[in-house]
């Protein structure tokens, strides 16, 4: 059972629990009436954490409960000392995990005791928000290049299963440390209590845990629970941005989650659902939790979520409600998963706001149009390919489809926590040597190499040794045209035409 933490030095409230529908329970005070969000306390041993919503009228409080509330009777004593729900901040958060409550549950050493912040906080005032808009780098090719993110801003991750989500988000991790000297924090919302299992001892051997902190409310734990850890999480994200001057990355999986938490609860308390059964209050709920993820002058807190998408339906208030906050939205694609070009962003569905002139600069911003042009120019032939055969290609099209493959591959790259599966070294590289490799794969300069050395490297000039050491190889390859699946088979034609343009 979870340990709820009470402020013993105020003064006790004392009320009695007079009704109890599921998670939802009224309670009568004598005086004193609580105000909303107090956290309330009752049932055996005063185990069952109860949150204020509503003051039904001057005697009475209807609150959601954030823990089971099995053994709960009408007639019991609650008590209260007026606080709210709070979690411990420190730099000993470091490598733990925690629940809504801030109590550890990765079966480590107790904390020692730690001064404790109430997760309800406004959102910073425009006067301490950075005005300037800064390109946050991850040392991901794909990401830096097609879709820059905003140094505290918002990015959505769009995919389904088995797609390489969690391997992003575990990278991203990584590199925070390398590039921003900044922590991590993972917020798991209705997550399931193996994919937390798995992540934890996942972050342990790829020896990132140190420099993060986890928080969980699991998809078993009641809906005020689940409704909560979101701004517990975003409480320790902001202790480290505000107190320790540090950029923190923050990863929320799932958004979506969150806002069927906050349905639930809103069916509880027995609100009138709006269009679709959503709660009337989405736009709220979820604004008072993405508009907290800001850039100070002191830090910024960079939010990357993952965002599920009902029935695949864009038009869903969920969906809607979320786009307005995201400043970048990455897709990822199972077919360029199946194809094995990972990370398997979907370079023409991604986007972001940063991609302008004035933020990412000219020549970026003029590397990314000719890239989208190039790559959306070969989806558009693939058809013809896949009918006709790369030969009956005009020459102007065939160098087309030499650069978008080889920009394909130049954009996959090795990952640091990845390193035990893979075998490869993971590489981290810097945007400005990115562009210059797609820059001068796009003016032709690499025609004669083989597609395969610009697969899983880190710079161009990787390429170019990959090349130098494996020319026999890609030799060898080719007549064995039998073994190979069609997708290879346009490779070595691709890389004969290349030879010939």
């Amino acid at each position: 059972m979870a340990t709820i933490l009470k402020n013993n030095n105020s003064k006790s409230i004392l009320g009695k629990v007079v009704a109890i529908r599921g998670s939802v329970v009224d309670i009568w005070f004598d005086k004193d009436l609580p105000s909303i969000n107090t956290l309330i306390h009752t049932g055996p041993e005063n185990s069952i954490a109860i949150e204020v919503l509503a003051q039904l009228d001057d005697r009475r409080i209807r609150g959601i409960a954030l823990t089971p509330t099995q053994g709960l009777a009408r007639g019991m004593i609650a008590e209260t000392d007026g606080g709210q729900l709070s979690v411990p901040v420190g730099k000993e958060l470091m490598g733990r995990m925690f629940d809504v409550f801030g109590n550890t549950i990765d079966h480590g050493e107790a904390l020692p005791e730690l001064p404790r912040k109430n997760v309800h906080q406004l959102p910073p005032p425009l006067s301490k928000r950075s005005t300037k808009s800064e390109i946050f780098e991850t040392g991901i090719k794909a990401i830096d290049v097609m879709v820059p993110l905003q140094h505290g801003g918002n990015a959505g991750l769009f995919g389904g299963a088995g797609v390489g989500k969690t391997v992003l988000l575990t990278e991203m991790i990584h590199n925070m440390v390398g590039y921003h000297q900044g922590i991590s924090m993972f917020c798991g919302i209705g997550e399931r209590c193996r994919e937390g299992h798995e992540l934890y001892h996942d972050m342990k051997k790829a020896d990132v845990l140190k420099d993060m902190v986890m928080m969980f409310g699991q998809m078993n734990e009641p809906p005020g629970a689940r409704f909560r850890v979101g701004h517990a999480a975003l409480t320790m994200a902001e202790y480290f941005r505000d107190d320790e001057h540090r950029d923190v990355l923050l990863l929320i999986d799932n958004v979506f989650r969150f806002i069927q938490a906050g349905m639930e609860v809103s069916g509880l308390m027995g609100q009138m659902p709006s269009r679709l059964g959503y709660q009337p209050t989405l736009g709220t709920e979820l604004a008072k939790l993405e508009e907290r993820i800001a850039n100070t002058d002191t830090g910024a807190i960079t939010s990357i979520q993952a965002v599920y998408v009902p029935a695949d339906d864009l038009t869903d208030p969920a969906a809607v409600h979320t786009f307005s906050h995201l400043s970048a939205s990455i897709t990822l694609s199972r077919k360029r998963a199946g194809e094995g070009l990972f990370p398997a962003i979907d370079l023409l569905q991604s986007s972001s706001k940063m991609a302008t002139p004035g933020v990412i600069g000219e020549r970026h911003y003029h590397l990314l149009q000719q890239i989208k042009q190039t790559l959306a120019q070969y989806e558009e032939l693939k058809d013809i390919i896949a009918m006709l055969g790369l030969e009956q290609l005009s020459v102007t099209d065939r160098a087309t489809v030499n650069r978008a493959r080889r920009l394909e591959r130049f954009f996959t790259q090795p990952f640091f926590t990845t390193e035990q599966f893979s075998g490869l070294k993971g590489k981290g590289v810097k945007l400005e040597d990115a562009l210059d490799g797609c820059e001068r794969i796009l003016k032709d300069e690499f025609k004669d190499l083989p597609e395969s050395a610009f697969y899983m490297v880190g710079t161009i000039d990787e390429a170019i040794e990959k090349a130098k050491k494996e020319p026999k190889k890609e030799d060898k390859k080719e007549p064995k045209e039998g073994e190979k699946k069609p997708d290879e088979k346009k490779t070595n034609a691709t890389d004969k035409e290349a030879a010939k343009v």
